[in-house]
């Protein structure tokens, strides 16, 4: 059974950083697009950061300069390097992976159970 695993939310001050890290485990045959979503209070989930299997990146408006993710396909992980770190990116962050198991052929949509991260100001 393909999972996905998220670590390294927390608390931080305005200004600081936080490294968030997803690593998927089971029986994978390939993995696409691997990223993270995050969702605060009240709001609807949106992407954060996105990458391809390819190396191609995307990333929310609110992000750009300051976020920074990175894949390492050899591991099937995907990490969120967050820099200057704002209130408003208090959320629970999601990590999401597009992902061929290998006992089903079939290319699905795989969720984290997310990892809260916080920003004080």
């Amino acid at each position: 059974q393909v999972q996905l695993v998220e670590s390294g939310g927390g608390l931080v001050q305005a200004g600081g950083s936080l490294r968030l890290s997803c690593a998927a485990s089971g029986s994978i045959f390939s993995i696409t697009a691997m990223g993270w979503y995050r969702q605060a209070p009240g709001k609807q989930r949106e992407l954060v950061a996105a990458t391809t299997s390819g190396g191609s990146t995307n990333y929310a408006d609110s992000v750009k300069g300051r976020f920074t993710v990175s894949r390492d396909n050899a591991k099937n992980t995907v990490h969120l390097q967050m820099n200057s770190l704002k209130p408003e990116d208090t959320a629970v962050y999601y990590c999401n992976a597009q992902i061929i198991p290998s006992n089903i052929r079939i290319l699905d949509n795989y969720w984290g159970r997310g990892t809260q991260v916080a920003v004080s100001s």
